[in-house]
């Protein structure tokens, strides 16, 4: 019994140290480590492109000329010039023919207005004689345009003789401001 006491004995401390063995060539299960959380970081926003507005365009627009107006605007504003006449006379004096250039070069820049020419007479002489005068006067403008290239088609002429006078008085200083080849533009 001794020997089954000792082989007993020396089972169980071969079981001990089996197991003791097994024990300790174990590795310790590792206790997890609290998990640290990181400081939560708000991403930088990025900012958002500046949009800069496009160039300033103008509105898309026709340009404005002389005949953009109405027909009493452009007659407000004497574009095409009046021409004066001596006493009696229906010649274009020559002071009055650069007027006339000028308002041939405006009518020529500006192909389908069309005008009236009147003739206008001072107070002096009879009703008859001076619608007839008033008449050649108007007749005179027209001719000269015409030679300065405008087309015929493009004036008019009217006589008012001394029925509608420009300037009141019977003096000089009025009856030469009455005595007038007087543009109207009547079409546009």
């Amino acid at each position: 019994m001794k020997h089954l006491h000792r082989s007993l004995g020396l089972s169980l401390t071969a079981l001990f140290v089996v197991v003791g063995l097994g024990c300790c060539a174990k590795k310790p299960t590792p206790t997890p480590a609290p998990e640290v959380k990181a400081p939560k970081v708000e991403p930088t926003p990025v900012p958002e492109p500046v949009k800069t507005p496009p160039p300033f365009k103008p509105a898309e627009t026709k340009p404005v000329t002389d005949i953009d107006a109405s027909l009493d605007e452009i007659n407000r504003k004497g574009y095409v010039k009046d021409v004066f006449f001596d006493f009696d006379d229906d010649a274009i004096r020559a002071d009055m023919r650069d007027v006339l250039e000028g308002n041939a070069a405006w009518l020529k820049k500006y192909p389908t207005v069309k005008i009236r020419v009147e003739g206008h007479c001072d107070e002096r002489g009879t009703a008859q004689y001076n619608m007839a005068l008033g008449e050649r006067r108007a007749a005179q403008v027209k001719n000269y345009l015409v030679r300065l290239g405008l087309e015929e088609g493009r004036i008019e002429t009217v006589s008012f003789g001394k029925e509608k006078p420009f300037a009141t008085g019977s003096n000089e200083e009025a009856w030469s401001q009455n005595r007038r080849g007087h543009f109207v533009v009547i079409a546009k």
